[in-house]
C-alpha cells in the first residue's frame, strides 16, 4: 500500500508515490472505460485538488461508468442522483423523521441523504429547479449540509461530478454562475473515434465484463490531497496564471483584441484559484514537486471555459469560449509575467 511521509514538506519519494498512485487509479479505471484519458486526467485532477467537476457531453459516452470505475478503484462510497423536475432538496440532503425507540418515545432523527457519500453523480443536473440545485452549494462549498438549523458533516474524501448534456435544453434549469463557479473544472467529455468505437463495442457486447481492482482508498486520497497543497509555485508563474485570470476582464487595461470584442464577463477569483490547484496536481501526476506554465496551459480550458460569460457579439459570430482562451493563452506571455516581477 502506497504511503506518504508526515513531514511538513514532501520528500522525492512522496512525489513518485503519488505519480505511481495515479496512474495505477488511471490504469485501473481504464480497464472499464474505453478512451477519455483527458476526461479521467480531469476528473483526478479535480479529486486531488480536493474539489468538484462539471462534465458536459452528450448520453452515452461512458460519463456514468467512468464515476463508478473511479469509486470502484479507489474503494469510495458511491451515489447517484437522478435530477428531475420533482427533485426535491430533501431528496439529496436527508430529512428528519418521526422514529419510535424501545420505550415507546417519539423523537426526530435524521434520516440522511445520498449527499452522504463519497463520489457523488449528479446526473443531468440541469433538469432540477435552481432550489435543489441550491442544495447543492453548502455542500460543494463547505462539505455540510444544513437540516432543521443543524449541521451534518459530509464524509471526507467527498466530491460531486455532475454531468450536463449540451444538446437538449428543453425543460432544463441552466446553472447559475454562482454554481457553476463552485465547480474547479469543466471537462468536455468527446464522442469517441471509430476505433474506439470498435473496442467499446468489443468490451460491453462480450460475455465478461472487465473487473476493476484497488488502487487507492480514501486515506491515500487525503494524503494526496494534503501533498498537492505542499507543492511550491515560483512567483513568476504565480504572475502568469494572474495575468491568464486578469485577461479575461474587458474591463481591464492591455487585454487582448479577442476579450474586448467578445467577452462579457470574466472569471472570477476563484478561476486564478483552479488554475493553481490544478497546476499542481498535474505537475505532481507528471513527477515534479514545481509547478510550470505547461501546467497552467494545460488546465487553463478546463478551469476558465465555464467561468467566461460571451456577449452577443461572440453569439453572432459563433465565437466560443474555447476560441478566446486559446487566444488568451497565446497573447499572455512568459515573458511579460517574468518582466513584471523585476
Amino acid at each position: 500500500m502506497t504511503t506518504f511521509a508526515r513531514d511538513a514538506l514532501a520528500s522525492s519519494a512522496d512525489v513518485d508515490m503519488f505519480r505511481a498512485s495515479t496512474a495505477s487509479i488511471e490504469r485501473e479505471v481504464g480497464k472499464a472505460i474505453v478512451g477519455q484519458e483527458g476526461v479521467l486526467r480531469g476528473v483526478l485532477i479535480a479529486l486531488l485538488a480536493g474539489s468538484h467537476v462539471l462534465l458536459e457531453g452528450v448520453p452515452g459516452l461512458g460519463k456514468t461508468r467512468l464515476v463508478r470505475a473511479l469509486s470502484e478503484a479507489l474503494e469510495l462510497d458511491y451515489a447517484r442522483v437522478q435530477f428531475t423536475p420533482d427533485l426535491m432538496p430533501a431528496d439529496i440532503t436527508g430529512t428528519n423523521i418521526i422514529s419510535e425507540d424501545g420505550s415507546g418515545e417519539r423523537r426526530f432523527r435524521f434520516e440522511p441523504g445520498p449527499v452522504f457519500a463519497n463520489l457523488i453523480l449528479a446526473d443531468e443536473i440541469n433538469r432540477a429547479t435552481p432550489k435543489t440545485q441550491a442544495a447543492l452549494l453548502e455542500a460543494m462549498a463547505e462539505s455540510q449540509v444544513t437540516v432543521a438549523n443543524t449541521q451534518h458533516r459530509l464524509p471526507a474524501p467527498f466530491m460531486v461530478l455532475a454531468t450536463q448534456n449540451p444538446i437538449e435544453m428543453e425543460g432544463t434549469y441552466p446553472l447559475p454562475e454562482a454554481q457553476l463557479d463552485r465547480f474547479l473544472l469543466k471537462i468536455q467529455v468527446r464522442y469517441p473515434s471509430a476505433r474506439e468505437l470498435v473496442d467499446i463495442l468489443d468490451r460491453t457486447t462480450a460475455g465478461a465484463q472487465p473487473s476493476v481492482g484497488r488502487a487507492a482508498g480514501s486515506s491515500e486520497i487525503l494524503r494526496m490531497q494534503a501533498l498537492v497543497r505542499q507543492v511550491p509555485i515560483a512567483d513568476h508563474v504565480k504572475e502568469y496564471a494572474a495575468r491568464l485570470v486578469m485577461a479575461t476582464h474587458p474591463s481591464e487595461p492591455g487585454v487582448p483584441k479577442v476579450t474586448r470584442d467578445y467577452v462579457r464577463f470574466g472569471a472570477s477569483p476563484r478561476g486564478g484559484i483552479a488554475l493553481v490547484l490544478a497546476a499542481k496536481v498535474n505537475a505532481l501526476i507528471e513527477g515534479r514537486y514545481n509547478v510550470a506554465y505547461e501546467d497552467i496551459r494545460y488546465v487553463a480550458h478546463a478551469a476558465l471555459r465555464h467561468r467566461i460569460i460571451l456577449n452577443f457579439e461572440a453569439d453572432a459570430e459563433g465565437v466560443t469560449t474555447e476560441t478566446v482562451i486559446d487566444e488568451l493563452v497565446m497573447s499572455v506571455t512568459p515573458e511579460e509575467a517574468e518582466a513584471a516581477l523585476r
